[in-house]
């Protein structure tokens, strides 16, 4: 079924984080913790309750370069694909997003020169953590329930995954905002060692936020969109 893919079934764990170490923050995000020895794919999602073609599915998705792979929603466990978001939700607000948080402000208190940006620079990123944050508490709340009850049987006619899209605004112009001031403006003289850190955090930050939006543009909406259609052919 993946013989055209990457990644398969028989591959094994620990080759495909040498390969590409990215994909650590993913398969951790499916539950799968380190120490998986010599395991390859089936038996490392068999041995911790993962849906194995879900997780090939996301997998080969990001490291294929976010090419689709094109798995029809009887394929897709939506149950696997929410416990991954749910996983990647609790990662950036209780860990990353607070990490960043204190790099930076680390950075301004420790440059004696930025004592007027340094209010800017907090406001912009708590601004941002704010925005992230009510934007995944929206779908902890709200979307996931939802979804829980459209699989179990008991769909909400007063709510549609479309309701989601509409709320699934960008959230990345401030995170842009900041990084420009920090680039352009920040004063300092010497080596930024602190700052060049917080920089690449949030580069890095944006850049595994972005593939987050994709993994529920693609994997996500459209599982929901065939299911809530199914359900209303069948009423």
């Amino acid at each position: 079924m993946y013989s055209n893919h990457k990644f398969n079934e028989r591959s094994r764990m620990s080759e495909i984080i040498n390969e590409d170490a990215s994909l650590l923050l993913t398969i951790s995000r499916f539950g799968i913790s380190l120490g998986f020895g010599d395991k390859t794919v089936k038996e490392a999602c068999d041995a911790n309750g993962i849906h194995c073609r879900t997780f090939l599915a996301v997998i080969n998705f990001i490291a294929e370069g976010n090419v689709v792979v094109h798995e029809t929603y009887e394929h897709i466990s939506i149950e696997s694909v929410i416990n991954y978001l749910k996983n990647a939700h609790h990662y950036f607000l209780t860990y990353k997003l607070p990490s960043i948080r204190a790099k930076l402000m680390e950075a301004v208190e420790s440059s004696d020169q930025s004592e007027p940006y340094k209010v800017v620079f907090m406001k912009f990123f708590d601004e941002y953590f704010q925005e992230v944050r009510k934007h995944m508490d929206y779908e902890d709340k709200t979307v996931f329930p939802y979804v829980m009850r459209l699989l179990a049987g008991s769909p909400d006619k007063k709510y549609r995954i479309a309701d989601f899209e509409e709320h699934h605004t960008d959230v990345d112009s401030k995170l842009s905002e900041l990084k420009n001031i920090i680039v352009k403006y920040y004063p300092s003289k010497g080596q930024n060692y602190k700052m060049n850190d917080v920089l690449f955090d949030l580069y890095a930050c944006e850049k595994d936020l972005a593939l987050h939006n994709m993994i529920e543009d693609f994997f996500f909406v459209p599982v929901i969109e065939a299911i809530e259609e199914k359900t209303t052919n069948h009423e």
